[in-house]
C-alpha cells in the first residue's frame, strides 16, 4: 500500500501489511495507514519512508521472541529496527527509507483491549503506533522515556475513540 504524502496531508508511507487469515476482516489497513502517517509527521518525518506490518498470533511472534530476543514467550509487539547498527546503509535519493518491521500478536490484541476496556481496533492502532516510535529509536525503560512515548503514541492516537 503506498500513501502519498503531500496529498493526504501526512509523509509518504511505503506501508506492507501482512495479515495471517484468521484476523484479515478484524484489522482496519486505512487505520492502520493513518496512525503510522499521524506517528511519523509528529516526528517531523516527511519520508518518503517505507515499514513492514506484520499481524500474526502468540504462536508466532512467541517464536521470534525466542529467536531475537532470548525471551520464550508472546508478547504484544516486536519492532525489528533497518535504520541503525551494522546493517544500515545509505540510501540514493528519493528511495524510501526502510524505518524496519512490526510485528503484532492478534492474540494479545484482543487479551488486551478487553483487559484495558477499550476497542480491539484501538488496541491494534496503538500497537502498531507503539511498534513505529520504537523504529524511530524511542524507549520506555526510564520514565522521562516512556512519557515522551506516551505523548507521541497519544498524538498519534488522538482521532480514534477509545472505545
Amino acid at each position: 500500500m503506498r500513501t502519498p504524502g503531500a496529498a493526504s496531508g501526512g509523509p509518504e508511507l511505503h506501508l506492507e501489511i501482512s495479515v495471517a487469515l484468521p484476523y484479515e476482516d478484524a484489522v482496519d489497513r486505512e487505520l492502520l495507514e493513518r496512525v503510522l502517517r499521524n506517528a511519523l509527521a509528529g516526528q517531523g518525518l516527511t519520508g518518503p519512508v517505507e515499514v513492514s506490518l506484520v499481524v500474526t498470533n502468540d504462536a508466532e511472534i512467541q517464536a521470534l521472541n525466542r529467536q531475537y530476543r532470548g525471551i520464550d514467550r508472546p508478547t504484544d509487539v516486536l519492532s525489528f529496527p533497518q535504520t541503525e547498527g551494522p546493517g544500515a546503509f545509505p540510501r540514493p535519493p528519493g528511495v524510501p527509507l526502510h524505518l524496519g518491521d512490526i510485528v503484532i500478536s492478534y492474540d494479545r490484541v484482543r487479551e488486551q483491549a478487553r483487559e484495558y476496556g477499550h476497542s480491539e481496533r484501538r488496541e491494534l492502532a496503538y500497537l502498531a503506533v507503539h511498534g513505529l516510535l520504537h523504529l524511530l529509536g524511542f524507549d520506555h525503560q526510564t520514565e522521562p522515556e516512556r512519557q515522551r512515548m506516551r505523548r507521541a503514541e497519544e498524538a498519534a492516537l488522538s482521532e480514534i475513540p477509545r472505545t
